[in-house]
């Protein structure tokens, strides 16, 4: 599939309400993009195996003075059109965990031929860690087992590679941009706090909801690769 010509996606390298309830920086951007007072916010957990304590924690922090929160539950599920159903929501939010079995559910249940046109219609998607890995092309994770794999079947929906969690996991600074030379496929590292807010599937900006958190572009030339520091617009630089 071509990467995605319409839309917004939000992609979190690590960060919003799961890992950083005392600090709202990131979700709250997430929340101004749609220009409304309270937003229909629709949490995605598939994931975490649609985790309870992921569900819990969303509509702790996504309360009702903020927007309209909900969620889709594919383990269980409980929606017949997924369509109609994701097309009202003004966000929709993954979570965390295992990125293969996201794919994998999103194929099975129907979600990944649905979301192109859910989201050229103006639905913004956003997710962290495998809620934002899974947009891409491909990467690497932790999703088959322990070590750090190649992840070759993400949706496509932005073009590249994409790496999660640069700071807080030792082995991604080495693996990566391995991966990225082996491969020849130019990708993006973010450490945790920092998003990438891609538009019509072009990178349009680049925050950070930590002041010291960075990104690196990293592009492959021969038998090298280049990298370069993408320094994000910290969002709590005028609160």
């Amino acid at each position: 599939m071509p990467p995605i010509t319409q839309g917004q996606i939000v992609a979190f390298g690590g960060g919003g309400f799961a890992m950083e309830p005392d600090n709202p920086l990131l979700d709250d951007y997430i929340l101004s993009l749609t220009g409304k007072d309270r937003p229909r916010v629709c949490l995605i957990p598939t994931a975490s195996g649609d985790n309870a304590a992921w569900v819990d924690r969303f509509y702790e922090l996504f309360t009702e003075d903020r927007c309209e929160p909900s969620h889709l539950a594919l383990f269980s599920r409980s929606v017949d059109d997924l369509y109609a159903f994701l097309s009202e929501q003004d966000v929709i939010y993954a979570s965390g965990g295992n990125t293969v079995n996201l794919l994998a559910v999103w194929r099975a249940q129907g979600l990944a031929e649905v979301l192109p046109r859910v989201l050229a219609q103006g639905t913004i998607a956003c997710g962290v860690s495998a809620g934002a890995l899974c947009w891409f092309e491909r990467g690497i994770t932790d999703s088959y087992g322990p070590g750090l794999n190649p992840l070759e079947n993400g949706l496509g929906f932005l073009s590249g590679s994409f790496c999660p969690h640069y700071d807080s996991d030792p082995r991604r600074p080495f693996h990566y941009p391995e991966y990225v030379r082996k491969t020849g496929v130019a990708g993006t590292a973010v450490e945790d706090g920092v998003a990438l807010h891609y538009v019509d599937g072009q990178l349009r900006h680049v925050v950070s909801s930590r002041p010291a958190a960075r990104a690196w572009r990293m592009t492959p030339e021969g038998e090298r690769v280049r990298v370069e520091l993408v320094q994000p617009e910290y969002l709590g630089a005028n609160s």
